[in-house]
């Protein structure tokens, strides 16, 4: 991780072939997000790690430096906890990573070769905090995008918190422990279903116990992992790969049977009918080891 700070602002150094125009399309793909906002390529959202919130405008010069200014007198005093926001953006960016290896098997891959040229420059944007990314993988969950989106804004509104700037609220997720202290009863005013509420408030119980965590689930193999998380209720194998691709960061993580991915796969092959099953594990072969870039470049596909 390369940054400096100049005059109370964080500079973080770019990877080559980053491209933030193709990054924010993606970002701004939903008009509905609630976790943060962008105006004029500027993206303002509430970076949350321990007890410490800090509202950031992060803003890019020339594909080269990520400038990441602090508002509301939220800058962290100590280095090491800004340190740990580097960290985050790092993550949330895949910042780390060299995509060098993904673009030339895209180069001769009759799938990928167009998406790859076409958002050129855009990472696998993560979900660095696990329960946002289970809840969202839960919520998401055999309904459309726009629905999840909703249902999404519902449940944070109702249950996060936010940091108000300029009369704007800029939105905390709810925390596990919040969540795992309810009752389906509790989230009756959101419109998803009983058994998406029981699921959450499962997933939120196991992390406040310590039985569920990041760190815990990092430092398995990526097999061991996706068991771990389709053994908790609500949880199957695509909200797991979701989550594997998402947030913990594997890059074998696969959601075969997305529904996203089939059709974009229709697409780009000019298909008349959906891929099969084999079909798409044929095609993905050539993939090993960047199936979640594969995956996550088809979808951009289909917007």
């Amino acid at each position: 991780m390369i940054w400096h700070e100049v005059n109370d602002v964080i500079v973080i150094t770019l990877p080559e072939g980053f491209d933030m125009n193709a990054n924010l399309g993606y970002l701004s793909r939903e008009k509905n997000e609630c976790m943060y906002e962008i105006e004029s390529d500027i993206i303002t959202k509430v970076i949350t790690l321990g007890g410490i919130r800090s509202l950031v405008q992060i803003s890019v010069i020339s594909n080269k430096q990520m400038v990441v200014q602090f508002l509301n007198n939220s800058r962290p005093i100590e280095k090491w906890q800004r340190e740990e926001i580097v960290t985050y953006i790092h993550e949330w960016f895949d910042l780390d990573n060299d995509l060098t290896p993904f673009y030339e098997m895209a180069k001769a891959d009759s799938l990928l070769k167009m998406p790859a040229k076409k958002f050129y420059g855009l990472r696998v944007i993560g979900i660095p905090d696990l329960f946002e990314a289970l809840c969202w993988g839960v919520l998401g969950q055999q309904i459309n995008l726009a629905f999840a989106y909703s249902l999404k804004r519902q449940f944070v509104e109702r249950f996060g918190d936010f940091i108000e700037w300029n009369g704007k609220k800029y939105w905390v997720f709810p925390s596990y422990e919040r969540i795992a202290e309810l009752t389906p009863a509790d989230l009756a005013d959101i419109k998803m279903t009983v058994k998406k509420s029981e699921y959450i408030i499962g997933i939120a119980k196991l992390m406040a116990r310590g039985e569920l965590s990041r760190g815990r689930l990092m430092k398995m193999s990526f097999k061991d992992a996706e068991k771990s998380l389709i053994k908790i209720r609500g949880i199957g194998p695509w909200t797991a790969n979701y989550v594997l691709m998402r947030c913990l960061r594997f890059q074998t993580a696969f959601p075969i049977d997305d529904v996203g991915l089939i059709n974009s796969i229709k697409i780009v092959h000019n298909m008349n009918r959906k891929p099969t099953k084999d079909e798409i594990l044929e095609l993905s072969i050539p993939w090993k080891n960047w199936e979640s870039y594969a995956t996550f470049y088809l979808w951009r596909v289909l917007y």
